[in-house]
């Protein structure tokens, strides 16, 4: 399903970055830049950012995206903090989440920075979580890809296009990524091995500083580099984050001496942590019966670290196996312990929905907006419930004070679309499908939906210029993308 993705996004990159990278071989000898030098003449930084927000549109688009507000929040909350303490910082970072088991994470063009489920369902502390979001970070801050092009300036153009083809296919499969490191030729390969291997060690000795000043144990580091030392051992195949992760037995050793020069930490376990973990296996692993018959168990047996995750976990499971009252009174339990708990509130919305019971959801949801406003979980489900409840335009009024400030969020665009459709409002509703279909790049249908809006604009003169006007930013968009 992904190479479509690899397949689109190099037909519309490669002409720029190998043209600009050819025109610097051709003029210029420079040498590599020093490890910790992070400016690069291969590709600006404006022309980063513009292909990691293509890629990240065509990830939407046909990648397995989570759009799962909750796990988004909190994953982005952990980024935050870590980039936070980072140094050369020039753009906003923007964390996601692929439904993928493999323990992999990976960082590409304009601070994204993609976390497959596998990677936090397996991870035992949230400080082995955060070495590998710090390990991504420090990937960008050093601008290690455009380094690694500009490591290329002598090789021929299908070298450099080999060498963005294994990168970017990497990213997203990295079995594929390493078969397409060698077709090239050895020597290249090789260089290519090495460089990476450069950037490994650069990226760890960063990311743990960023680790510790973020205020988590950077003994997080080492202890997920063993997990993954266990498993690899375990497993006839090398794990997908070693495909592009390499870990001599040297690494660990050094991830550990880097922590040992830091100020030893005792980290308490992080609530939040668990119930992620716990939502991921819930929501998107097994079935709901194996999961109410695992959740059980481990609460017959106490086998947990906190017990609120097993709860909730059950109280998922319930949820999804039709069975809302059960999953209500756990959550009401758990919501009269901890009322502002997100993960909580975010399942007594769901159950709202399933038994049709809003009021109460409303009432708490509406407080906790006053605490944390435009706060994508608070926010998208009260929007949800709103509409639910058969009154979009307290849905509509809602989402678009939201959509100012998060105007990439697919699931708010969906919401108001739905909001608009049940209040007849057909000009609004296709201008919003519009904007949904651009964030997943593709923008003929996104102007096609502007088209039908034009149509319901009868005499409105100022919207159909505005409608005019965003057809063309969509045009100069799909022209910048398919001449990139």
């Amino acid at each position: 399903m992904l190479k479509p993705i690899i397949t689109t996004l190099l037909s519309a990159l490669l002409t720029t970055l190998i043209g600009s990278v050819s025109v610097k071989a051709a003029n210029e000898k420079n040498s590599l830049p020093e490890i910790g030098v992070v400016a690069s003449s291969a590709i600006t930084l404006d022309k980063e950012v513009l292909i990691g927000d293509v890629l990240m549109r065509q990830l939407r688009g046909q990648g397995p995206v989570i759009n799962d507000p909750l796990l988004d929040e909190y994953i982005q909350d952990i980024g935050n903090r870590l980039v936070a303490q980072a140094e050369n910082v020039k753009f906003p970072y923007t964390f996601f989440i692929l439904n993928s088991p493999d323990i992999n994470a990976f960082a590409f063009f304009g601070g994204h920075i993609g976390i497959h489920t596998g990677l936090i369902f397996n991870a035992r502390t949230e400080s082995e979580l955060a070495s590998v979001l710090a390990h991504e970070v420090s990937h960008v801050t050093q601008r290690h890809i455009a380094r690694s092009i500009e490591a290329k300036q002598k090789s021929s153009p299908l070298q450099i296009a080999s060498l963005l083809g294994s990168i970017l296919i990497a990213a997203v499969n990295p079995e594929a990524g390493v078969a397409a490191i060698s077709t090239t030729n050895a020597a290249s390969a090789q260089s290519s091995i090495n460089y990476t291997r450069q950037n490994e060690k650069e990226a760890d000795r960063v990311g743990i500083g960023i680790l510790a000043q973020a205020g988590f144990d950077p003994n997080g580091a080492s202890s997920f580099f063993g997990i993954l030392a266990e498993k690899s051992r375990l497993k006839s195949t090398r794990l997908a984050f070693l495909q592009t992760h390499p870990l001599p037995e040297s690494r660990i050793a050094d991830a550990r001496s880097r922590a040992a020069s830091y100020r030893p930490r005792d980290i308490p376990p992080s609530l939040h942590f668990h119930l992620a973990k716990t939502r991921i296996l819930a929501r998107y692993y097994s079935n709901p019966k194996t999961n109410i018959a695992y959740f059980s168990d481990l609460l017959d047996k106490q086998a947990y670290v906190f017990k609120q995750a097993p709860l909730y976990g059950l109280a998922l499971s319930y949820l999804a196996n039709e069975q809302p009252q059960k999953a209500k009174e756990i959550i009401d339990g758990l919501v009269a312990a901890e009322p502002n708990n997100l993960f909580y509130l975010d399942t007594l919305s769901d159950i709202a929905v399933a038994t049709k019971d809003f009021d109460k959801a409303i009432e708490k949801l509406t407080v906790q907006s006053r605490l944390t406003p435009y706060n994508q979980v608070v926010t998208l489900n009260l929007a949800n419930i709103q509409i639910q409840n058969k009154q979009p335009e307290k849905a509509i009024a809602i989402l678009k004070d939201y959509l100012l400030v998060n105007p990439q969020s697919m699931l708010a665009y969906e919401l108001i679309s739905e909001a608009y459709r049940m209040s007849d409002k057909r000009l609004e509703m296709h201008q919003a499908k519009a904007e949904l279909y651009s964030l997943v790049a593709s923008y003929p249908r996104a102007i096609d939906e502007l088209h039908t809006a034009y149509n319901f604009a009868d005499d409105r003169q100022i919207e159909k210029q505005r409608i005019r006007a965003r057809i063309e930013q969509f045009r100069t968009a799909q022209e910048r993308l398919q001449s990139l």
